[in-house]
């Protein structure tokens, strides 16, 4: 005999503006998980519809939204219900990160422009035949460039393999690898960072 399936389940309710409110003050006095859960289910998906109605790349806008949403939990202490609805403090914040998104592609464009020859040339192989310590200095350099490359992530390896080592600008990579543009450069810039990072006594 089958059993009853029981009353249908009530529609979800519909939360007012004064409700996302107090969703923060809750998040921002007790850490409310589940308030923090359902701010992010309403609102994440609606900045990264605002960040790619603005021309933003999907994968770039996802990152944004979710750099924004994480902010909020971290910063929710800061919301003044007074000042502004819930609203407009989450969007304000996901509008400042993607100011320092575009600034951030401006530095990392310049830097390429200004040292990605001098990258390059610090990722290539040492000269051939050196000479006393410096088969030494070479052999050591090369072996910190290889670790620094095994420790990118495989899609930011593969990236820097193309762009530096191949010398296919953006575009052609991103149509290869059939990825958006600004994922192409956000990625290009994470490991440059990265192993600027790793072989910063080096260059």
């Amino acid at each position: 005999m089958s059993v009853p399936d029981g009353p249908p389940a009530p529609a979800p309710r519909a939360v007012s503006p004064d409700a996302w409110s107090t969703a923060l003050l809750a998040i921002a006095r007790t850490r409310d998980r589940g308030a923090f859960e359902a701010l992010f289910q309403h609102f994440a998906p609606r900045v990264k519809s605002y960040m790619m109605r603005g021309g933003m790349a999907a994968a770039v806008a996802e990152e944004i939204a979710q750099e924004a949403m994480l902010s909020v939990w971290r910063k929710a202490e800061l919301f003044d219900a007074t000042r502004a609805s819930a609203t407009t403090w989450i969007f304000a914040i996901a509008r400042n990160l993607r100011i320092d998104a575009a600034r951030r592609d401006i530095r990392a464009d310049a830097l390429l422009d200004r040292d990605g020859a001098s990258l390059a040339a610090s990722l290539a192989a040492p000269d051939p035949a050196p000479l006393g310590d410096a088969v030494l200095l070479c052999a050591e350099r090369e072996g910190a460039v290889r670790s620094a490359l095994a420790s990118l992530p495989e899609d930011q390896a593969t990236i820097i393999r193309l762009s530096f080592f191949e010398d296919q600008p953006h575009a052609q990579i991103a149509r290869e690898l059939h990825i958006p543009l600004g994922t192409v450069k956000s990625r290009v810039r994470l490991a440059v960072v990265r192993l600027r990072k790793a072989l910063e006594e080096l260059l």
